[in-house]
């Protein structure tokens, strides 16, 4: 356990989400957040060990739907019943941070919360905990909202972004060794176009935006009052019935009224005090195949028992190939491709072009092929 975190820290995992880009790996049956895509364990699990260095293990939760619910039950995530929150339905990070808000002020009314993204790659858990312990003595000191900004290092078009503007002084006791910079926030960008993402690499003053938060559970509160007043008051509502025969059914008809907010439009645009800390801890959000290769590189993802002759290739380089156990895949005169082959569905795409496959996922949709979602 790390020297920054203590009994008032409590950790937000949100995994609620599908992960269409990584379809046809990802689905409702098993999102992406519970996929193993480098054979090192699954993505939740990973992000469960990891923030184990910086939060108590009871004081980490999981939001999710009743799909995610029973798959970390069956899991060895080591998650505790009680700290599993569903959704009756997923309504973006807003509603989901107000819910995982709720349950937290029941237990410790004087907590720090930690909130982060289930199914985001870290390659520096060091760092990244590091980071985490700084956000939480930030937040505690200046009771404002904290995110996590990820040093850019190419123009990215995939990735949203937070526009630093003054410095502030950092204790070297926060960074001991790091390079680590703390910012107030100028502005939140979505993803840009790669014009434009190509301006916020050169402007210097632009961050990745890694869906890492970390502030006061007062500070957040006092936020949902002040930009999104009628979630504020659902927020309520369910603080009040949590513990009692209700709580179900008014989390169940809040859910069945509140419009889907991100946290960043909803909250983190319109707040006065939001400070972005800065750094490098080897992080990728695996939004799309495109991101998976950048990590795995050239290569072909198989049962290891399989023989090498189920795979043949003729004049093919840079291939990024998933394929079922007892299939023999021949490839000839391929270059950037991404191929991931399932029981039922094959995506075949070039390199580059897989942020398009939630595109895929629509037209299933529209064309009542849900059973392959």
């Amino acid at each position: 356990m790390s020297n920054g975190s203590g009994n008032h820290v409590f950790a937000v995992i949100m995994a609620g989400g599908i992960g269409r880009n990584l379809w046809p790996e990802s689905r409702k049956k098993i999102p992406k957040q519970f996929l193993d895509l480098f054979d090192e364990g699954t993505m939740i699990a990973k992000t469960v060990q990891r923030i184990k260095g910086s939060v108590n293990e009871e004081n980490i939760l999981v939001v999710t739907g009743e799909n995610g619910s029973q798959l970390l039950s069956s899991s060895s995530c080591g998650i505790r019943p009680e700290n599993i929150i569903v959704e009756p339905v997923s309504r973006n990070t807003a509603p989901c941070i107000a819910l995982a808000t709720a349950h937290i002020k029941k237990r410790d009314p004087d907590a720090i919360t930690v909130v982060l993204p289930s199914d985001h790659l870290v390659l520096d858990d060091g760092a990244f905990i590091k980071m985490v312990d700084a956000a939480i003595a930030i937040a505690r000191e200046t009771k404002g909202l904290v995110t996590i900004g990820v040093t850019a290092d190419r123009p990215e078009t995939v990735y949203g972004y937070i526009q630093a503007e003054e410095e502030l002084p950092l204790s070297h006791s926060l960074t001991e060794g790091y390079d680590f910079k703390l910012f107030k926030v100028k502005a939140f960008a979505e993803k840009p176009d790669y014009t434009t993402a190509i301006h916020f690499l050169e402007s210097r003053d632009f961050y990745w935006n890694s869906g890492v938060f970390i502030w006061h559970i007062d500070a957040i509160s006092l936020a949902f009052e002040r930009s999104m007043p009628d979630l504020y008051k659902d927020l309520l509502n369910i603080y009040h019935h949590l513990g009692t025969p209700d709580e179900k059914k008014v989390i169940e008809d809040v859910y069945s009224w509140i419009h889907p907010v991100s946290i960043d439009y909803g909250v983190m645009e319109k707040a006065a005090e939001v400070f972005v800390l800065t750094g490098e801890f080897g992080w990728t959000d695996l939004g799309c195949w495109d991101e998976v290769m950048k990590v795995a590189g050239s290569r072909v993802v198989m049962d290891a028992a399989e023989p090498e002759r189920s795979l043949v290739q003729i004049d093919c380089e840079n291939l990024y190939i998933r394929k079922p156990a007892g299939k023999l895949v021949c490839t000839i005169g391929l270059s950037d491709v991404i191929i991931v082959d399932t029981a039922d569905a094959l995506l075949v795409c070039n390199k580059g072009c897989s942020h398009r496959v939630e595109e895929v996922a629509d037209l299933l949709r529209r064309e009542g092929l849900q059973e392959y979602l």
